[in-house]
């Protein structure tokens, strides 16, 4: 499914306000941090240093994204189609006719590759996402589409990323996908760095290794990017994409910048490990904050659609042109809601109409079978007003203050 179009140019200055302008801010964010951060990947700060002192730009001749954007290209598209309406049978289909039949592997994760591999054994969803690394950061990488979606509703986010998840992860896997998400959609009704948090922790389990971790990481972010790291990487654990990792990492570079676009990205790069995903979800989740404008001008202009290189049916995509359909076409920007409803309704309605997006392969349905029933996640009620609630959020996310040191989990 190869676009040729261009980059979307940017609108009037006008027009670059409100839930477009967050948007666009956040997938571009998204990009932009991704394509930062590939070359720091798996490195640790000591390495980083010691090659480019402290990252404070692109440090690659021609940067580009990785399979991180690639993959939050192909969850916008899927969201784009189906929107509130999304199932576990609508994602697996897309994986077989985006995916499966055409992905070269070049610079999968190990979810993603074990993902292929059940689905071309004929596996299907959800046993599809029971291999080895369900538990990775491969949902959370691409989870800043439901979170635009879904803008002011963080448990709707949640539970559609959890269905899209349902091919490729389980537990764990699941949650990290599920803070990103509900982070993105608080941030895209202007909520304040601290409630964008306590938006993250209302949709997942209190006592779940991602949440233990991502307490942590913002309890001491105060401190700075080391004391963020060692509050959360496990010393001498050979693979970086562990969600509760990356997640925590991401978040707690958000914090340390307090929403700060650039401050946010750079720090996630110069923490290292899994340095694309986190500088990612750090770039979704300020940029959704910020919007568009944040973004400095020479970081965006280096994003052109994206090449393909893992996905070959993403190429020639944009993420701006994502953005936008995952808008509504017609509405002017939305007012910014005085609470945040995190409950996830069990019979959603039906989606509003959207932009048809630029033509796409047929789904087709590879098995008669009944589609399994989408995935259970038990999202508490948060209801925040407008700066409200903000001591309650510090109480929360502080409470694992003084635990963790690098080297524990």
């Amino acid at each position: 499914m190869a676009s040729t179009a261009c980059t979307p140019p940017l609108p009037a200055s006008d027009e670059l306000t409100g839930v477009r302008s967050r948007a666009r801010g956040a997938l571009l964010g998204l990009a932009v941090g991704d394509a930062l951060g590939a070359p720091a990947e798996n490195l640790k700060p000591s390495e980083i240093r010691a090659r480019w002192g402290r990252i404070t730009g692109f440090v690659a001749d021609r940067p580009q994204g990785t399979d991180d954007t690639e993959y939050a290209l192909f969850s916008g598209l899927l969201l784009a189609r189906h929107g509130s309406a999304l199932t576990p049978a609508h994602a697996e289909a897309a994986w077989h006719e985006w995916i499966t039949e055409r992905a070269t592997f070049r610079g999968a994760g190990f979810s993603e590759r074990g993902t292929l591999e059940n689905l071309r054994r004929g596996l299907a969803a959800p046993i599809s996402a029971q291999h080895r690394h369900a538990w990775s950061d491969g949902l959370a990488m691409r989870a800043a589409p439901f979170g635009v979606f879904a803008a002011g509703r963080p448990g709707e986010a949640a539970r559609l990323v959890a269905i899209d998840g349902s091919v490729s992860h389980e537990g764990e896997g699941i949650y990290g996908g599920q803070a990103v998400a509900a982070g993105v959609a608080a941030a895209m009704a202007g909520a304040p760095v601290p409630v964008v948090i306590a938006a993250a922790l209302a949709v997942i389990p209190d006592d779940s290794w991602t949440a233990r971790s991502l307490r942590r990481a913002v309890a001491v972010a105060h401190r700075g990017e080391r004391a963020v790291r060692s509050a959360v990487v496990i010393g001498g654990y050979p693979w970086t994409d562990l969600a509760p990792e990356a997640v925590a990492l991401a978040f707690g570079a958000y914090a340390t910048a307090d929403g700060d676009f650039r401050e946010a990205v750079l720090t996630a790069v110069n923490m290292g490990r899994d340095a694309d995903t986190t500088a990612a979800v750090a770039g979704a989740l300020s940029g959704a904050s910020q919007g568009l404008s944040a973004i400095p001008a020479a970081w965006a202009d280096a994003i052109g659609p994206a090449r393909g290189r893992c996905l070959p049916s993403m190429g020639g995509r944009h993420v701006l042109e994502v953005a936008d359909l995952l808008l509504p076409p017609t509405e002017p920007p939305r007012p910014t809601p005085t609470a945040l409803d995190t409950t996830a309704p069990p019979q959603p309605a039906p989606a509003a109409p959207r932009p048809a997006a630029p033509p796409l392969p047929a789904l087709a349905t590879r098995r008669p079978t009944a589609a399994p029933a989408p995935v259970p996640s038990p999202v508490p009620v948060l209801t925040i007003e407008a700066g409200s609630a903000v001591d309650g959020v510090m109480d929360a996310v502080g409470a694992d203050a003084g635990v963790g040191t690098e080297g524990t989990a």
